[in-house]
């Protein structure tokens, strides 16, 4: 059976939404532990817990970012189907826009860094490619709504 877990596509701008798609940032973490890999919180469900619940618990405890400091853009939604540590994973990841563009970021020891990125360089960090697509989606998807 596949691990699931599940996290949040967190952003930013710092422009006004639709004059400067350059104004859109990634907010990735770099893992403490194995290849240093870097991507958006996310973590396992617990039992008794929704997707939703786990995303949102896991970017408290991962990034310091609690769920009011969040906003869930509605219609997005990505399942990423891939091996880790030999076994079958499924992650399911949500956008959500950060309030505040200054919002105060704090690692747990799980992180050992973190960077608010543009989707080209957000792309580079990612090293996998599922990762790299969801973020080109994500990216694609808030440039073509109006949220």
């Amino acid at each position: 059976m596949a691990l699931r877990a599940c996290g949040l596509i967190i952003f930013r701008r710092r422009l006004i939404p639709k004059v400067d798609n350059t104004a859109i940032e990634f907010l990735l973490l770099q893992a403490s532990d194995g290849i240093h890999h870097w991507t958006p919180p996310k973590g396992h469900v617990e039992p008794g817990e929704s997707d939703l619940e786990t995303a949102l618990r896991e970017t408290q405890e991962e990034a310091g970012i609690e769920a009011g400091q969040l906003t869930i853009i509605e219609g997005f939604r990505r399942e990423l189907t891939y091996v880790a540590r030999e076994k079958p994973k499924i992650v399911i990841y949500w956008l959500a826009e950060v309030k505040d563009c200054d919002v105060e970021v704090r690692l747990s020891h799980e992180h050992q860094a973190y960077r608010w990125l543009g989707l080209e360089d957000a792309c580079q960090l990612a090293q996998f490619e599922e990762m790299k697509a969801a973020l080109q989606e994500g990216h694609q998807f808030l440039c073509s709504t109006a949220t």
